[in-house]
């Protein structure tokens, strides 16, 4: 499996629509056997979402992300988590053992109401933000 993630300063990059590289991580039987890092230079979001597409990616996690790019992305069956931050390495290792949706390296101000409710109707039963 290859996994990526939006790096910047050793962290995850806060939005992926702006990153400028991606670490990619392959991974077999939960341990790590090959990482490079990956150049995403496309500033439009089609051409983004298809570069990191072309390096085999299955899995992203990344920061905060446009809905339009998640969409393309999850169109290209990358699976997206989304809403982390933290150092990379912290990160990665949180994934490979199970602990990344444990809330500690969650976005501050992300409780997953957007995750929640996207797509679906408000619990007023109305459909959309108004």
């Amino acid at each position: 499996m290859n996994i990526a993630i939006p790096t910047w300063d050793s962290r995850v990059s806060p939005v992926l629509d702006t990153a400028s590289c991606l670490l990619v991580v392959s991974v077999d039987s939960g341990k790590e056997i090959k990482r490079r890092v990956v150049g995403i230079p496309a500033h439009q979001l089609a051409p983004r979402a298809r570069e990191i597409a072309s390096v085999g990616v299955e899995v992203l996690i990344c920061g905060a992300l446009s809905w339009p790019l998640e969409a393309l992305l999850v169109a290209a069956g990358i699976k997206v988590m989304p809403h982390i931050c933290g150092p990379v390495e912290d990160v990665l290792r949180a994934f490979l053992s199970g602990r990344l949706t444990d809330g500690v390296f969650l976005m501050p101000g992300c409780c997953g109401r957007r995750r929640r409710f996207r797509g679906s109707r408000r619990p007023d039963g109305r459909h959309g933000a108004g």
